[in-house]
């Protein structure tokens, strides 16, 4: 019994290459487009869990099957208001609250508070031991249904939800952020390699009930 095996023309790798490259390309643009997407950051609002040109992955796929929690840090698209230029800009800050939660400022040791329970903020920008205060105005607020009160981990340089409140006279529309303005979830840190990291929600939103508007 003879094996039989096609012999395929050299030029037929040729031929095949541009649609090669053409469906890869296409697999390139649908995970860009509906999967996953590469950020970088362009300010020090989120110093130093994240740093100016540092550049993560951004999961955009999440929030199709459940929503946004606290802890989280998130890529959205900046409202009008917030924005440096009128066409759209993607900002990342951390989500503090959720629709319904009390966020609050502050407890008897400096602490922003959400739905009593006070917050453990490590990730707070610090520089040569000196860390800044969780906020810099006291706030007493509710997050409306479907949005979400963000803040950055450098508090002291980020235009955030509370800025905006302080800016807009406790607008909470102006303040907070659409959920369905989110793009995605940040969930690595991976370059520079020698600062990559997974960016888990801290364990002290572990502690936080869900919020009754009250």
């Amino acid at each position: 019994m003879i094996d039989e095996q096609t012999d395929k023309p050299r030029s037929s790798f040729w031929k095949e290459l541009p649609i090669l490259l053409g469906v890869a390309l296409l697999v390139a643009i649908l995970v860009r487009t509906f999967v996953l997407q590469t950020f970088y950051i362009p300010s020090p609002s989120m110093e130093h869990t994240l740093n100016v040109y540092d550049r993560v992955l951004v999961n955009k796929l999440v929030y199709n099957f459940r929503d946004p929690e606290r802890g989280e840090i998130i890529v959205f698209e900046a409202p009008e208001g917030w924005r440096s230029t009128p066409k759209g800009e993607d900002f990342i800050k951390r989500i503090i609250g959720v629709g319904g939660d009390r966020v609050m400022c502050c407890d008897a040791q400096g602490r922003i508070q959400v739905n009593g329970v006070s917050l453990d903020e490590p990730y707070i920008y610090s520089e040569n031991g000196v860390q800044d205060p969780p906020a810099s105005t006291e706030f007493d607020i509710v997050v409306p249904a479907d949005r979400l009160w963000v803040m950055g981990d450098h508090r002291s340089q980020s235009g955030d939800s509370l800025e905006h409140w302080t800016t807009s006279s406790g607008d909470m529309q102006k303040s907070t952020i659409a959920e369905d303005a989110v793009v995605g979830r940040a969930f690595v840190l991976f370059w520079p390699f020698s600062r990559a990291d997974w960016l888990s929600a801290p364990d002290t939103f572990d502690q936080v009930p869900s919020g009754s508007g009250g």
